[in-house]
């Protein structure tokens, strides 16, 4: 497996910082989500004209790869208006995606609204993504699904591919997501969605009267070793990023501490 690290973990940093930690540390990826605050990258001057190829010229000259670019991208709404307007907003960030060389973007289910059912939901969940799928496919970027809200679990993502009319649809495997959502531990999600993980986010967690909260890896309850061994059976070979959700929890310790962090227990605990 390849390390990476999601910019939730610095969603202020600009790129010069964000790939000085990644090159610093020995990172391998770089999963794009925040930066300099701005969720919707193609709005920032790194990303266009002659600020994305002078972060092309960093990311290469740091040996570096953008492993996947991440969308707010919800398909969960009744309304199909709302629904286009994500689909949108996917292609402006595959566009994005093409130029860095990234494989795929992330999209989510997401959550079953007032009003609707589980079933409706998963119907307009798989008829966005095909949408998006289409329109994006020149490119030769993928649609790649996150484990997720009220569709986190290997049945519910599973559900929602088989739903789907595309076979370029993959998963992205947040097996903290599922265990916390859904009770599903990582050998049984590893083993319902293995033919289509794509890529994997990593994380510790521990619970704090009744919330779980992040906390550095090692220092949780997640079976992050359990995740590990699902993996190997699995052969899983992709990237396996870090994600520190500073953006939600201010409270955890900063992107400089847990970015190196990360990085020393993977060498140590997962790499090999």
């Amino acid at each position: 497996m390849k390390m990476a690290f999601s910019t939730l973990a610095c969603p202020d940093w600009t790129m010069l910082q964000i790939v000085k930690i990644a090159s610093s540390c020995g990172y391998a990826g770089i999963e794009l989500r925040f930066v300099e605050g701005e969720d919707s990258l193609y709005k920032l001057s790194a990303f266009t004209g002659k600020g994305l190829a002078q972060t092309r010229q960093l990311l290469s000259e740091n040996q570096l790869k953008i492993c996947c670019v991440d969308t707010s991208c919800r398909f969960h709404s009744p309304d199909a208006p709302e629904r286009k307007k994500w689909i949108a907003e996917g292609e402006r960030m595959a566009d994005l995606a093409a130029e860095l060389g990234s494989p795929a973007i992330r999209v989510f289910g997401d959550q079953i609204q007032p009003g609707a059912d589980r079933e409706s939901t998963r119907a307009w969940i798989a008829e966005s993504i095909d949408e998006l799928n289409r329109k994006i496919e020149p490119s030769g970027v993928a649609v790649w699904l996150e484990t997720h809200g009220d569709f986190a679990s290997g049945a519910e993502t599973e559900a929602i591919l088989s739903a789907s009319k595309s076979r370029r649809i993959g998963i992205v495997w947040d097996a903290a997501n599922c265990w916390v959502q859904s009770g599903e531990t990582p050998q049984q999600g590893a083993a319902g969605m293995q033919h289509a993980i794509l890529h994997v986010h990593v994380k510790d967690l521990r619970k704090c009267g009744e919330r779980w909260v992040p906390v550095l890896n090692g220092e949780g309850t997640f079976p992050l070793e359990e995740m590990r061994l699902a993996l190997r059976n699995i052969r899983y070979d992709g990237y396996a990023s870090f994600e520190w959700e500073k953006k939600w929890h201010a409270q955890i310790p900063a992107a400089d501490v847990a970015l190196p962090h990360f990085a020393r227990w993977f060498r140590e605990n997962w790499h090999g």
